[in-house]
This record gives C-alpha cells, structure tokens and sequence, in this order.
C-alpha cells in the first residue's frame, strides 16, 4: 500500500509539472531528488515534517554534496510540498546554498581557431563527421549558442536572406534570433551540400533524432585535447561540458573588446538579465589593459625627486 501510495505522489508531482510546461529535463531532476529524499526518510514523503527536511540538508553538507544539486533538490521539494502537497509551510525549512560567482573560462581566438580546426583532425572520425563537428562548433562561437542550441538547430532556422538564426525554445523556453556571419553561412553550406540535410542541421546517427548534447560534448572535449589547450577549458560539471561552454564564453567576450554595447551582446546571448552579460567585462582583458590606472594619472602631474 506504502509503495502504491508513493507511486501515486510521484506521478501526481509529474502532472502537476506537466500542467506548468516545466522540461522534462526538470521534471526528470526534480523526482530523481524526490525519490532520494523517500530513501532518506524511509516512509512516504507526504508524511514527511520539517524535522526531515532539515536532516536530509544536513545529511547532503556532510556527504559533500554539490552544490547545484543541493539547490535543486530544494527547488524540487519546494515544488513538490507546495504544488503536489498544497503544504507550503515545509518550503521555509529549505535552505538556498549561494555558491561564489566563478569567472568564465575563456578562449584567445587563435585558440579557438586551434579548437574548431581540431574538429577535422579527428582521425577516428569519417571526414563527413569531421566537417559535421567544425560546422557545429563554428556555430556555438560565431552565433553564441548553447551547446542544446546547437544541437536542436533546423535547416529551415538558418535564414540566409536575413543573415539570421532562429533559435526555438531556448532556455527559458524563450525564441530568438542569433546571429548569421557569412563565413559561418559558408560552413554550413558546404555541411549541407556533403550529407544533403532535409531536416536536423545536425542528425544523430538515427537522421530521425537530432545529435544528442552528450555526442556533441564528446566531439568538443576531444577536439581541445587535439587542439592541446593548456586551460581548464569546461562549464559547471563534466570536463565534455566545460569545453563547449568555452566557445559561448568567447563569444561573449570577444565582441566586448570590439566596444560592442553590452545591451547587445545580452539580446545576442539570450540573457534575461544585464546582470548576467556584465559577468563578461570581468575577463574582457582587452578592455581593462586599455584603462589608464589612477596612478598613471597622478605621473601626468609630474614626477619629482624621490623623498629622502
């Protein structure tokens, strides 16, 4: 009856999220921390109080536990004894871990130019997989994508006419436009004319299923091993991702040190917030070795003897 019971709860938390159009990446991180919290109570989690939540945050701490889980482990709960259980109270027993703001990893382009051409020294790789892959990570640094973007690319989302590229549902589930560089349009030509795409600009290895994020993370990590660049190049978790978020990164810093308005490269990223593009003028090393010190100011009034 306990396990009937709780099978109930979960697939009631995956209606609820469904009625809210969460992803099903959410939904899917959201009842696998449910389902660990049952575990740790050892009972039906609608029969959970706030004693439970406090020894279960207790229990992550203490396992070292990440810290982007941990916070989705409270989103999830959250959700769940809110909008499953109609027990808002419990969400109060929920602490929010603030991780310190890490600077981006980012690329000079000589090197990214040594990560894209790495894509074709692949030696393992059919030469139609090669050019798939420079034309993929082409994308990531010449429009900013995001590495789910990329791979969920259409061939009727590349306008030639307006030079643009329409990206659907991105994240936030939010449409947009990126831009289209006419070296990039090159690429993807020559991409299209060798595998003769009618639909995914990118197919997996089923034409029917576009190519998966761990596939294109695979290939991007690879190439910057071959491409032998010496800097952590990776995003939040896994080395594969962080290689791919570096392409983004770029692209993001980049344009800053070309004096391209912020406010712009924000809309270009898909940013809600200003506050997250400003994150970039932290690594723009162009920008801030073209600022004159205060010191150097003071020098402009003259410099006398040394004192004694």
């Amino acid at each position: 009856m306990t396990d009937e019971r709780i099978s109930h709860l979960f697939q009631r938390m995956r209606d609820d999220m469904a009625i809210r159009r969460i992803g099903e990446k959410t939904q899917n991180d959201y009842l696998r921390q449910v389902k660990a919290f049952t575990a740790f109570v050892g009972r039906s989690p609608d029969m959970a109080i706030a004693e439970d939540l406090r020894l279960f945050q207790l229990d992550q701490r203490q396992k070292h536990v990440g810290v982007s889980t941990i916070n989705t482990a409270v989103s999830a709960l959250r959700f769940f004894f809110t909008a499953t259980l109609d027990r808002p109270e419990m969400g109060r027993h929920l602490c929010v871990t603030h991780e310190p703001r890490k600077i981006p990893v980012v690329l000079s382009p000589e090197e990214v130019a040594r990560f894209i051409e790495a894509a074709r020294r692949a030696e393992s790789a059919p030469l139609a997989r090669r050019i798939k892959y420079k034309a993929a990570f082409s994308a990531a640094y010449g429009a900013g994508l995001r590495v789910s973007e990329v791979a969920a690319l259409k061939v009727s989302d590349i306008d030639s006419q307006r030079m643009m590229i329409r990206i659907e549902q991105g994240k936030g589930r939010k449409d947009r436009y990126a831009m289209l560089s006419p070296r990039l349009l090159h690429l993807l030509r020559d991409w299209w004319r060798i595998a003769r795409l009618q639909g995914w600009l990118f197919p997996g290895q089923n034409p029917i299923n576009p190519l998966s994020t761990r596939q294109l993370n695979r290939a991007c990590h690879m190439a910057a091993s071959l491409a032998e660049i010496g800097k952590r190049v990776s995003p939040h978790t896994s080395r594969q991702r962080r290689a791919f978020s570096a392409t983004r990164h770029s692209f993001a810093t980049h344009p800053l040190e070309q004096d391209i308005d912020i406010r712009v490269i924000q809309v270009l990223l898909g940013h809600a917030r200003l506050d997250t593009t400003a994150l970039y003028t932290r690594v723009a090393t162009k920008t801030i070795r073209e600022v004159m010190s205060p010191l150097d100011h003071l020098s402009l009034l003259g410099d006398g003897p040394a004192a004694a």
